[in-house]
């Protein structure tokens, strides 16, 4: 395996006018082009090459959130670029699962599942651009998930009926932004007042319950029953805060921002001051180098690493931040810096393929492997190349490197 080189053509001088740096680590901007083109390349509807879950269980890919993440980058990558490939690709892909009818081959609403709702982005975004029927009733049918899914006793969803009265932080990620677009598109003004008030309502009981008042960090999970095996007793809540749950809470938070319309009421100043701080909290547990740890709150520990799905978030999470003026352009820096350092330190070329690795393949609380969320349970799981939890985000941190040259 090589390391990409540094070159100092007209690609490296790009770079240095756009992202302020003299080199930029040893990774260009004409080859994390090159990087993303070949996952497309490599991929077809039920065989793609970044959904590495599937791909090591011997299985062909299905309605999941891995995919449709992936595709949710791809889809921002063409409203950016206006490049039609990117655009065909994601149709493709889409309407390989979607019928006439609005069926999703694939999906299945009694799971209630949230990770499955947050492929239903990509239905809005298609149906925004094309206005074809099928993409509306293939989201009124995850709407209707939305409707009947089981709650909490606080009022928040469960995350999968597998996991009755628990929020796991990457639900919100999952079904928020859904939640708030669906709502814009379809829904009547009394019930989109409603839906608004369910979504700040869900975002801000997580506040209340799951933020750390030491680090404004917050938990991966809650148990609201304080019956799992993992939590604690007399909080609810689990032992850490992992840096992809960290990831998918921030941009749910700003995801959902951008989409909801009551930019002047109360409720969406709180939602913008809880996403400022949150970032507050988040710079100061990132490396010197760029990229945060697995786990954040151990810098430098045995085992813990710099993991490149979460770093990725953040990136893009700080930069789009800034973007939207949630926050000071201050940290501009840490945005930047944090994309810089995962190219030197992971974006790879072997035998002729391009790889991106550091990337946590999963990691969760429960289930039959009794995942009890400790510190050596998180450093237990698989480190992967190429999987979309972290080539998605890496993605979409990339857009938002590319505007900061266009501004």
């Amino acid at each position: 395996m090589i390391i990409l080189p540094v070159e100092t053509n007209a690609t490296g001088i790009l770079f240095k006018k756009i992202w302020g740096y003299p080199y930029v680590g040893r990774c260009k901007m004409e080859l994390v082009e090159k990087y993303i083109n070949s996952l497309m390349d490599e991929s077809t509807p039920d065989r793609p090459v970044w959904n590495i879950e599937k791909i090591r269980a011997g299985k062909k890919s299905s309605w999941d959130y891995i995919d449709g993440s992936m595709i949710l980058a791809l889809l921002e990558f063409y409203k950016v670029r206006g490049d039609k490939k990117f655009f065909d690709f994601c149709e493709n892909y889409v309407d390989y699962r979607i019928e006439e009818d609005g069926t999703i081959n694939g999906y299945d609403i009694k799971a209630w599942n949230l990770d499955n709702i947050n492929a239903g982005k990509n239905l809005l975004t298609l149906y925004t651009l094309t206005e074809k029927e099928k993409y509306r009733l293939a989201a009124d049918k995850i709407y209707e998930q939305i409707k009947g899914q089981p709650r909490t006793k606080e009022g928040n969803f469960w995350h999968k009926a597998i996991y009755p009265d628990q929020v796991w932080l990457d639900g919100l990620y999952m079904v928020m932004p859904f939640y708030a677009g669906y709502a814009n598109l379809f829904l009547s003004k009394e019930e989109k007042e409603k839906a608004y008030a369910d979504i700040y309502r869900q975002f801000f009981n997580v506040e209340k319950i799951m933020k750390d008042p030491k680090t404004g960090l917050y938990y991966h999970c809650y148990d609201s029953s304080k019956e799992m095996y993992w939590c604690d007793m007399k909080t609810g809540l689990c032992e850490n805060f992992w840096l992809r749950a960290l990831g998918w809470f921030g941009m749910a938070m700003l995801d959902t921002i951008d989409l909801l319309e009551d930019k002047e009421s109360e409720d969406h100043k709180h939602l913008q001051k809880m996403f400022t701080e949150f970032i507050g909290a988040v710079v100061k547990v990132q490396t010197d180098s760029g990229m945060w740890y697995q786990l954040p709150a151990f810098p430098g520990r045995e085992k813990n690493y710099l993991e490149t799905s979460g770093s990725s978030i953040f990136s893009y999470c700080i930069l789009k931040g800034i973007r939207l003026g949630l926050i000071p352009a201050g940290y501009e820096e840490n945005g930047k810096r944090a994309f810089i350092d995962i190219c030197s330190r992971y974006l790879t070329e072997k035998d002729g393929r391009m790889g991106l690795g550091g990337i946590c393949l999963v990691a969760g609380l429960g289930g039959k492997t009794r995942r009890d969320g400790s510190y050596d349970y998180y450093m237990s799981e698989p480190i992967v190349e190429d999987d979309a939890k972290g080539t998605a985000p890496f993605v979409l941190a990339y857009l938002e490197m590319s505007r900061l040259g266009e501004a």
